[in-house]
């Protein structure tokens, strides 16, 4: 039985929208006796407003076994004052382990933003260049993710990588990132989950942040062609994933095929 982490935002659901298979799948592998663990680099929601949203879609999610980018930031930055450049919905869980502060502050955390107003307010140029000076006396430059673009039910839209880039440049610093396709937000989703990386496959979107850096990790890596799948990206992705599935719900049968061959 392996233990898999599942990708949530264009592998469950895209733009509030379940997709199709996505809640009978994890029951599936629920019922084949895998344990699961939900990794995102969602950095708009709380953990569990993700959870929750999930089992409104039909898919059986616990709070607890949704590893998002917040929470590990959380425990990565722990007792350190932190200026956040993140939607409010994300900041109890930042706050968690972390002094939230305009000034002075010992960190600068980048997260995402999403379609709503709000957005403008979280990269707003007086935020920005407020981010700026904290960088320049000396904070850590952190983000969430770096993720040039997501994909929504509309077509692309331009993520918070732009953000993070333009900072960098401005201050001459080198960002330190807490989600995907970081190793240690692998290892700790492992660790949860308290097994090797050998006994654990990655199903995602995104063949590189997702798919690649997991397998590089010693996790078997499949790849959906859902969400943010793109056929040019996969052709040129090395290493390759160990399987590439229509959607997730051919996930569970893909798995008892493998543990078969394997036997």
């Amino acid at each position: 039985m392996a233990a898999v982490l599942l990708d949530i935002d264009g592998v469950l659901q895209l733009s509030g929208r379940a997709l199709p298979g996505a809640g009978e799948a994890v029951s599936a592998l629920r019922a084949g006796g895998h344990r699961l663990r939900f990794v995102t680099n969602n950095t708009v929601r709380s953990r569990a407003t993700l959870a929750a949203e999930l089992r409104a879609l039909g898919v059986d999610v616990a709070e607890d076994e949704v590893e998002t980018t917040p929470v590990a930031a959380a425990r990565l930055l722990a007792g350190l004052r932190v200026l956040p450049l993140t939607m409010a919905a994300v900041r109890d869980d930042l706050a968690l382990g972390v002094e939230l502060v305009d000034e002075r502050a010992d960190v600068v955390l980048v997260g995402g933003a999403d379609e709503t107003d709000e957005a403008g307010e979280v990269f707003a140029w007086d935020r920005l260049d407020r981010a700026f000076g904290e960088l320049e006396r000396g904070a850590r430059l952190v983000c969430l993710h770096r993720n040039k673009w997501w994909m929504t039910a509309d077509g692309l839209r331009l993520d918070s990588g732009a953000v993070v880039a333009g900072l960098e440049y401005a201050a001459g610093v080198e960002a330190e990132l807490v989600g995907k396709p970081s190793a240690a937000y692998f290892e700790a989703a492992l660790a949860a989950l308290g097994v090797a990386a050998e006994d654990a496959v990655m199903v995602g979107d995104d063949v590189e942040s997702d798919v690649a850096a997991a397998r590089r990790l010693g996790l078997r890596g499949v790849l959906v062609r859902t969400g943010k799948f793109r056929e040019d990206d996969l052709a040129a992705v090395d290493p390759k994933p160990n399987a590439v599935l229509d959607s997730v719900a051919d996930l569970p049968a893909w798995i008892q095929r493998s543990a078969n061959a394997s036997r």
